[in-house]
């Protein structure tokens, strides 16, 4: 195992999981969060473009690598270089409930109280996975999974990976 995407809804596990092959397998890990977003106090997306050459300039220094995040738009640009994708299709609820006993992520909070005040928001967000239609949702999501040609695993909860 060496190239792998993992995708799901926002509290489905992404993190964890890539951490874990990461340091198992000694794969290089790129959370699609840290280079989705502006540095902005206003949350706002960065272009695909900008994103992207991001990704590349990963996947140009790393060539064993765990790549996660909930972007289907920035996923399809590593599918095809992907060996195996893993989609966490858990309910809604388990994404909710993982979201409320999140740790802090220091990695894009300044402490686990800012991480805290979004988490209403986030909470919201989380529940419209399965009605949404965007880059975000199941749906979208479920297509990267199908049309993967290659290695592929689904989990419908975070017990059915241990």
């Amino acid at each position: 195992m060496s190239k792998v995407v993992i995708f799901g809804n926002s509290g489905s596990g992404k993190s964890t999981l890539a951490t874990e092959l990461a340091l198992k397998n000694q794969l290089a890990h790129l959370d699609l969060d840290t280079i989705a977003w502006k540095a902005s106090k206003t949350p706002e997306r960065q272009t695909i473009l900008e994103s992207s050459k991001s990704i590349n300039d990963f996947l140009i220094v790393h060539n064993n690598w765990v790549i996660e995040g909930c972007y289907a738009d920035l996923l399809e640009i590593v599918t095809s270089k992907a060996d195996k994708v893993v989609f966490l299709n858990l309910p809604v609820s388990a994404c909710v409930a993982n979201a409320r006993n999140r740790p802090w992520e220091p990695h894009k909070y300044k402490s686990k109280e800012a991480q805290d005040e979004n988490l209403d928001m986030l909470i919201d967000w989380i529940s419209q996975y399965t009605s949404r239609n965007d880059t975000f949702s199941k749906v979208a999501h479920q297509k990267l999974f199908e049309e993967f040609p290659g290695k592929k695993t689904m989990y419908v909860s975070n017990e059915s990976r241990t």
